[in-house]
């Protein structure tokens, strides 16, 4: 038996996985306490910046105190049967630790400073910095520029830190490690620090085998120039090796033997391409939750447009791994339920015994496509593929006053679609086919939501069968670095599980939803691409309004 550890962004998930089949045997979540931190700091009445989003460590040490054991007794399976355990992470979440891990937030004097916190992998305000980034990268002819479809994002890496540097210089002096989350609780599991391919290669700007040289270090800041060798640079280790062995003091946390082994750290959605059975090229996984993140290998090298990273050995060892995604799907109908929805829907989805989400699909599903006379563009939370700009934001066209809120639902449902459907032609017109469309993640729950993209994308769905999806990857991940399979494909075929019936295009829909595709390709690049700024210039009308003494960062 295994346990794969899943650190989401509200929450942590353990399952109880079986190495010959994948048959998952128990399982048990836990709620972050503190969540994501945006309004001020623990015990403080200080407001954060705009875009802040942190989070509290000892939330995710909970949930190996928590999780863990509780799956384990819902599972039945004695601890001394558990041979190994594989987690993965949220990227890029990232946060700066003293010499021996420590988080800087946990030191008494500095727990009042905001970059002394892990910043969560949607902490936006690090825009300046990664807009500077590009612009001196792209000046200098850098070649990994390309790598990251020639923008890097505010959610990396080297954004994040520069912007400890330039704002909280102190706290970046005092940064020993700048780590991702997911190589951080791999060392609280097994006492040593590992780096692993995937948060590099993607979050990170390791490309080829080397990371970005002084020279343009220096170039972005001479404080910056060391940040690399002093705080970032470690051997790095491939998916699915074995980072240590569980210590005493974590194996009382979770009620695992000591000495068992603890896999290489990996992100939440890369690591569910062994669960989804999407190991081989060519076939992309969706992870839809909150966000989505679309992972995919390929035999094939090629510069795409607007893609998050690419990374040799990023999913599965030996191929090359392409991520690209969307800043918010999930939490862009989450958004709309709690704040738009009159009293009296709500009141009819209690009386029926359904969520809000399953009334609002229900009413939208039987509609004709189009009948709403909307488009929406799915930037609530920024646009991280194709464009890499997380300046913008949503954007709705076409309300009347006849518009009702199931019609906006749909409405945004459709615009997460195109988001996806404009990812998946930036791959196809790259030279990179998409052989099949596989989703995980929360989304397999709501037919309605696979329905409308299986008919934008205008082809089949398969569906993986967990709904821990993310867990049970880190699961098989742990089965391979302790020995029970040969390498991850045999372990995904192995241990993978995905739903032998596929959600079908209808064609007359999808034919139908090429026209208001071309309506938001044509509001896409208008407001994306078109030079008008208009979205930028709100969004800095709002931080001006927002930021006290009404200074706008990104003037500074």
């Amino acid at each position: 038996m295994v346990i794969g550890v899943d650190f989401g962004t509200l929450s942590g998930r353990a399952v109880v996985v079986r190495v010959s089949d994948g048959a998952e045997l128990g399982s048990a979540a836990h709620t972050y306490q503190h969540g994501v931190i945006t309004a001020h700091l623990p015990g403080s009445a200080d407001p954060l910046e705009p875009e802040t989003a942190l989070q509290h460590p000892e939330d995710y040490r909970d949930v190996l105190r928590t999780a863990v054991p509780e799956a384990l007794r819902a599972s039945g399976v004695a601890p001394d049967q558990v041979i190994g355990i594989g987690t993965d992470f949220t990227a890029c979440t990232v946060l700066p630790v003293t010499a021996d891990g420590t988080p800087l937030c946990e030191l008494p004097d500095l727990a009042g400073r905001p970059h002394a916190w892990p910043k969560l992998w949607r902490h936006h305000s690090a825009q300046p910095e990664a807009d500077e980034i590009n612009a001196v990268a792209a000046e200098r002819g850098e070649k990994w520029l390309a790598r990251y479809g020639g923008k890097i994002s505010s959610e990396w890496e080297f954004a994040k830190a520069l912007q400890v540097l330039r704002d909280d210089p102190d706290v970046y002096q005092r940064t020993d490690r700048w780590i991702e989350a997911a190589d951080w609780i791999v060392w609280q599991l097994c006492g040593r620090e590992t780096r692993n391919v995937a948060t590099a290669g993607y979050k990170g700007i390791h490309q080829d085998g080397a990371w970005p040289t002084t020279d343009f270090l220096t170039a972005l800041d001479p404080g910056f120039a060391s940040f690399v060798e002093d705080k970032l640079a470690h051997p790095l280790s491939q998916l699915g090796e074995c980072a240590g062995t569980l210590t005493a003091r974590a194996a009382a946390w979770t009620g695992l033997p000591e000495g068992i082994s603890v896999a290489i750290g990996n992100i939440d959605a890369h690591v569910t391409a062994a669960t989804a059975r999407t190991t081989g090229p060519g076939r992309m996984l969706a992870i839809m939750g909150t966000s989505t993140c679309h992972v995919m290998n390929s035999d094939v090298l090629a510069e795409v447009p607007g893609m998050c990273g690419l990374a040799h050995g990023g999913i599965t060892p030996g191929t090359w791994g392409y991520e690209a995604g969307q800043s918010g799907v999930g939490d862009i109908f989450g958004w709309f339920a709690d704040t738009h929805v009159p009293p009296a829907y709500h009141d009819e989805a209690r009386e029926r015994g359904l969520s809000v989400h399953a009334l609002l699909s229900e009413k939208a599903a039987d509609a004709a496509v189009g009948e709403h006379g909307l488009v929406a563009l799915d930037w609530h939370s920024g646009n991280r593929s194709v464009l890499v700009d997380h300046g913008l934001s949503g954007v709705l066209v076409g309300m009347t006053l006849a518009t009702r809120p199931e019609e906006v639902y749909r409405a945004l449902v459709e615009a997460t679609a195109f988001g996806t459907r404009t990812i998946v032609d930036a791959f196809t017109a790259s030279g990179v086919p998409v052989e099949d469309f596989t989703v995980g993640g929360g989304m397999v729950r709501n037919p309605f939501v696979l329905q409308v993209y299986a008919d934008v994308l205008n082809r089949p769905i398969r569906l993986v069968a967990s709904e821990h999806s993310c867990a049970v990857g880190a699961a098989i991940h742990a089965a391979v670095a302790a020995g029970a399979h040969p390498d991850i494909h045999t372990a995904s075929a192995a241990m993978g599980r995905v739903r032998d019936a596929t959600v079908d295009p209808d064609p007359a829909r999808a034919a139908a939803y090429d026209d208001l595709f071309d309506v938001y390709t044509e509001l896409h690049d208008h407001f994306g691409r078109g030079g008008s700024g208009s979205l930028h210039r709100l969004r800095a009308i709002r931080n001006s309004a927002l930021t006290a003494g009404g200074t706008e960062r990104g003037d500074r």
